[in-house]
Parts: structure tokens; sequence; C-alpha cells
């Protein structure tokens, strides 16, 4: 690549393990929804464990493992821990996906529905 050129470098290695480690870690249906529930808004364990339908201990520890890598991080009110997201481009990141998928969805849905009325 020519300097100046415009081009955006390649990234390095560890750019490259980093953002493959926060893909692997939002391969999960669940941490997903998690990430899109707390993009929402902030919450507690039992409020996103209802919202996201999943057992109470498998979503402390979706939320812990998240939390270990920087994409949601919490803060103590009384004896609650209330968590929300701290890295807002791993949300723009999920949305966009999610977005993504559901507008290729609906478009498939409107070309079945045309192919079954000719």
């Amino acid at each position: 690549m020519a300097a100046g050129s415009g081009e955006i470098a390649d990234p390095t290695a560890k750019v490259l393990a980093d953002a493959a480690a926060a893909f692997g870690l939002l391969a999960s249906p669940a941490r997903l929804h998690l990430v899109w529930a707390l993009a929402q808004g902030d919450s507690d364990v039992s409020g996103l464990a209802q919202r996201v339908g999943g057992a109470l201990p498998a979503t402390s520890q979706h939320l812990a493992k998240m939390k270990l890598a920087g994409l949601v991080d919490s803060r103590r009110e009384g004896r609650r821990q209330i968590y929300y997201v701290d890295d807002h481009d791993i949300v723009a990141v999920v949305q966009l996906m999610m977005r993504q998928l559901h507008t290729g969805m609906e478009q498939s849905a409107d070309r079945v529905l045309r192919s079954v009325g000719t």
C-alpha cells in the first residue's frame, strides 16, 4: 500500500486477535441479547434474566465474562449491581448486524410472497 493513498493499513496481529476474541464472546445468542437489552438501558441481573428468558445464574455468568472483556460494566446501587454497556462501538456492530439480518429476512419473505402470488 502506498503511503498517503487513503487506504487503511492492515490491522496488526493483536488487533485481529482482539477482534476475534470479541466476536467469539458475542457468538452466543444469549450474550447478543444481553448486549441488545443493555443498549436500551441499564439493568440489574434479575431484570436482564427475565428479559432474555435466561436462568439467573447463567445470565450472571454471561455478564461476568462480558465484564472481564470490557464489553459491559456495572455499578452498585444499594444491594443491586446495575449493568450497562461499556463499549458503544460493540453495540453499534450488534445493532448493525441485527438490522441487516432483519432486513434480509423481510426481503426474503417478500420474495416468497411474490413467488406464491404468481
